[in-house]
């Protein structure tokens, strides 16, 4: 664990150095010393994320890009209206092509055939202001896609999850290889809609545990063995809801974590805080990746850069709170804030409401309402 803390705080210092002189250089400044700090910087990040290339010149492709997704670290930060900051993370040896093909889902256009709902934002209450539904247990530990292009199922997976664990107060952790075996669609790894996923799920009437039907995590499916494996979960239905932040807090405040695609572009680079950007920086018409929204708060009163171990500089910001949603990554515990990032709420950062959708795991007679820890 020691080695690992230790490269990361190597890469911190180099790169805050560094950044300013690769952001010259590809603009045709003169780099000075740059070259021989990148390589430096490189070598740091490819023990860091054990990395390794077939031949000199994909080493020398990989560097070049490298360098370029660090001048591009350095411009999010400076255009970014939140509080989060950017750098080197274990995506930074890849093209944006090459990310976006490997871990986003391919989304475009609306629901096809999946009608627009609403549930239970329609009581009129409001919603509380702060809530976090991992303090109480109903979150699964976070997964990583690896070479499996499965946000779809991972999100999907872990809603199913959540809300067995609100309503029937029991923890399950289902099977997602079942839903890439068996997806109706059968793209499995590679991509596929989270509305898929909970068709999926009715189609095989429920899902069986990650115990018994584990991830394989190679980016191949076999064939589908739902009937070999007993039940553990299973849903009624599901919903999308409002494309409405307060209703998404509202629902997400008295029922339990939903599902949401977003445009990941912003991912790639970064490392902490809440991100607040702006429909040219993130295109929220544009959404391509899937994750589980848990819940909602406000920062303490940001002061802005000056005086942080920020990435990349320092600049002073008025003082001021920031609402914010907390949304769970299926890229490993490693990757982020533990596995889980912030973006900005009420300004529909990234396209976090274009598709809201959640299953519902039963139907009461009666109204049932939970109560969200804040």
């Amino acid at each position: 664990m020691a080695p690992t803390v230790h490269l990361s705080c190597l890469l911190a210092l180099l790169v805050a150095g560094l950044a300013q002189g690769i952001k010259d250089s590809l603009r045709g400044q003169d780099p000075g010393p740059q070259p021989l700090e990148l390589k430096e910087v490189f070598r740091l990040f490819q023990m860091q994320y054990n990395r390794s290339y077939p031949n000199p010149a994909e080493y020398a492709r990989r560097l070049d890009i490298f360098a370029q997704n660090l001048a591009k670290a350095q411009r999010l930060q400076e255009e970014d209206l939140g509080t989060a900051e950017f750098g080197v993370t274990q995506f930074s040896d890849l093209t944006e092509e090459e990310f976006v093909q490997l871990y986003g889902s391919q989304v475009a256009g609306e629901a096809l055939g999946v009608s627009r709902k609403v549930g239970s934002e329609e009581w009129g209450e409001s919603e509380p202001q702060t809530c976090d539904w991992r303090k109480v247990g109903t979150i699964s530990p976070v997964r990583d896609q690896r070479n499996c292009n499965c946000c779809w199922a991972m999100a999907a997976a872990g809603n199913i999850e959540a809300l067995w664990a609100i309503k029937f107060r029991h923890f399950v952790e289902v099977s997602v290889q079942q839903l890439l075996d068996c997806d109706r669609c059968g793209n499995g790894c590679r991509g596929g809609f989270v509305w898929d996923a909970f068709l999926t799920v009715l189609n095989n009437s429920g899902l069986a545990s990650e115990k018994d039907y584990p991830f394989n995590g190679s980016g191949k499916t076999h064939r589908c063995l739902a009937k070999k494996y007993k039940k553990v979960a299973w849903i009624q239905d599901f919903i999308i809801l409002q494309a409405c932040e307060q209703s998404m807090a509202r629902h997400l405040a008295t029922e339990g974590p939903i599902t949401v695609t977003i445009n990941m572009t912003l991912l790639q680079q970064y490392q902490k805080g809440v991100i607040k950007a702006t429909p040219t920086t993130c295109d929220p018409t544009q959404v391509d990746h899937s994750v589980l929204l848990v819940g909602f708060g406000k920062t303490k009163l940001v002061e802005g850069r000056q005086g942080k171990a920020a990435s990349f500089g320092s600049y002073a910001r008025p003082r001021r709170s920031m609402a914010y949603w907390i949304l769970k990554n299926s890229w490993g515990p490693q990757w982020g804030e533990e596995g889980y990032f912030r973006l900005h709420r009420g300004s529909n950062t990234c396209g976090i409401t274009k598709f809201p959708v959640t299953a519902r795991v039963d139907k009461p007679k009666k109204q049932h309402q939970v109560s969200c820890p804040p």
